[in-house]
């Protein structure tokens, strides 16, 4: 321990084995052999507070230049898992090319919104982040450890008692509209019980615990720590969530049921979490329905039910390029359903929508799988403006973090982005315009030298995969910093370069969340006292209905539902009512 700028700093490093662990999700094999457990340099980055203060002391200073205005009464957010910046520039060259141009010139159809700016996305622990901590940072608006879900950096990864205490629990934009009176769902090409999705829910310490069998693989009880799936169909907010399409249903199946395109489930519990999220909407006496293919997915749009679940693969939706299109709804019409769904709520909504698989494409070295992917992202946020008013609604497009796919070369205007470089390298070999620095794409030297791929495979073919410097069964994430580009009131405040788990603030800002009903006072069983002084992140706060900031404590608690707070009138509203009357004339509003 020792002192720098009279900040005292930890150096500790746990070296954890998780040779027990279920290694569960297939694109993130390589994670699971050894996990190092870093403390910050700063120990308030394990609270809630910190990453609070910091994202309102960041919105403040954007106010200065920023020119907001109006209200988005809807925010649909969407990410690109592993949409790095170089993919990107890939997608559009393809977009490009696939309509006879040379593509360099061409746009995604977000890349024309008014404003980006970029975010940093490394986790608590880790330089380079996973899916599940970056969910955390751009959904629940704090930083966390790898690996882990809707909690603070307090717990590492795979400790389950660490989960149970509430205090490290975390609730998202999406809990933050549904307890302002607006709906909420969830959109995704991956499973809905996946790491992306799961941030706009999910409370638990490793991400591969999407049903309760993975609990039973790390030996927790999972009674004690509640499976993905479990949260998602019986706890807050995944209960309230008016729509949820994606994939996934072998995690809410037990493994003695056969779905309906024949797959198995993975419970081991024997809950059919389907059919009990079917019976919670009679309980309720709300009208629900269960989709599982295209064309029931297209029906429903002409009676929207309150309710809808949509599971389409046992796993992970098709690539695009390979899908059936029975059976396989695209992410536009996705996207379309569910707003279409939520639009009917008059005060608004939040919605969560991820083309998820991006990422596995990358991860498998088949980049014109990923590309294809990015691009029907950029559809469905294209459908999206379509449907929605940028003068009420605000979108948001981003991704989690990059990857290690390199845009390399000297190759002239117009040539094949999935073809080789004009150059060679020294050794007189060509190399592709689109290659990677780790992955299940290296090949081994034959007599010392590279093999020419341009002359022994066909890399034009659907599921080839290019060229990897260093072998690894899956490849990497990069630690590069991702875009973010904003549409709709207030579009200004995403420009610039911050923490990636200001996204969600900013979002929220945008949105009002802060207005009317949002109240700071102590949580339940705490003393209710209206002359106590606030902290700084009470005063500023914008986003957090209900939090508590205690003067004595680092660590602030995740926002309680409506129904159990009680606090005195006067809370309700001179701090909040006075930090946005003060910002009116500015906003124009």
């Amino acid at each position: 321990m020792f002192s720098i700028s009279g900040c005292v700093v930890f150096s500790v490093i746990l070296l954890l084995s998780v040779q027990n662990s279920s290694g569960y999700d297939e694109y993130h094999k390589s994670q699971r052999n050894i996990y190092r457990h870093s403390m910050p340099q700063n120990r308030q980055e394990v609270t809630s507070t910190h990453w609070v203060n910091e994202a309102q002391s960041a919105i403040e200073a954007r106010l200065k230049y920023a020119q907001p205005r109006g209200r988005a009464r809807n925010v649909v957010m969407f990410l690109g898992d592993g949409m790095s910046v170089p993919t990107l520039a890939a997608a559009r060259t393809l977009l490009g090319q696939r309509e006879n141009r040379t593509g360099e010139e061409s746009n995604l159809f977000f890349e024309t919104f008014p404003t980006v700016g970029l975010a940093k996305t490394y986790c608590v622990d880790s330089q380079i982040p996973d899916s599940a901590c970056t969910a955390t940072a751009y959904l629940c608006g704090v930083k966390a450890n790898r690996g882990t879900l809707g909690v603070t950096a307090a717990v590492p990864r795979w400790d389950c008692p660490a989960s149970v205490d509430t205090s490290s629990h975390l609730e998202s934009i999406a809990a933050w509209a549904l307890a302002d009176g607006r709906d909420a769902g969830i959109v995704t090409t991956a499973r809905v019980t996946h790491a992306s999705p799961a941030g706009a829910y999910a409370n638990v310490a490793n991400r591969d615990w999407e049903n309760d069998a993975q609990v039973h693989a790390d030996q927790y009880d999972p009674e004690l720590c509640r499976d993905i799936a479990y949260q998602l169909v019986h706890t807050y907010p995944g209960n309230q969530f008016k729509v949820i399409l994606g994939g996934g249903r072998r995690e809410f199946l037990p493994n003695d049921v056969i779905d309906e395109e024949g797959s198995s489930g993975r419970r081991s519990d024997g809950r059919h979490l389907i059919e009990e999220w079917q019976m919670d909407k009679i309980m309720r006496n709300v009208s629900y329905q269960y989709v599982w293919n295209r064309e029931q997915l297209l029906s429903v749009n002409n009676d929207l039910p309150d309710y809808l679940l949509g599971l389409f693969e046992a796993s992970h939706l098709q690539y695009n390029m390979q899908a059936n299109n029975y059976t396989e709804p695209t992410l536009a019409e996705l996207t379309e359903t569910a707003i279409r769904s939520l639009s009917r709520n008059d005060k608004g909504f939040f919605l969560f929508v991820e083309g998820g698989r991006i990422d596995h494409a990358h991860h498998d070295n088949q980049v014109e799988l990923a590309l294809d992917e990015t691009i029907e992202l950029s559809r469905a946020v294209n459908r999206a403006a379509e449907l929605l008013a940028e003068d009420d609604s605000l979108i948001v497009v981003t991704s989690d973090h990059a990857h290690v796919m390199a845009f390399n070369g000297y190759t002239h205007r117009g040539g094949d982005i999935l073809g080789p470089s004009d150059t060679t390298g020294d050794d007189g070999v060509p190399y592709m315009t689109l290659s990677y620095t780790n992955g299940p794409g290296y090949r081994p030297y034959v007599n010392n030298q590279r093999v020419d791929i341009t002359r022994e495979e066909n890399y034009r073919d659907l599921e080839w995969r290019s060229h990897a410097e260093i072998p690894l069964e899956s490849e990497t994430h990069g630690g590069e910093d991702v875009a973010v580009f904003a549409w709709g009131p207030h579009n200004s405040m995403f420009s610039g370069m911050y923490e990636q788990n200001q996204i969600p603030h900013l979002m929220a800002y945008a949105a009002w969340l802060s207005l009317k009903d949002y109240i700071l006072c102590e949580r339940d069983g705490a003393k209710k006292n209206t002359n106590g002084v606030l902290s700084r992140a009470a005063r500023d706060v914008s986003i957090m209905r209900g939090a508590t900031y205690r003067t004595d404590s680092s660590q602030a608690h995740r926002a309680p539902r409506r129904a159990h707070v009680a606090c005195h009138a006067s809370l309700r509203a001179e701090p909040l009512a006075t930090l946005r009357h003060g910002h009116r004339a500015h906003l124009r509003l």
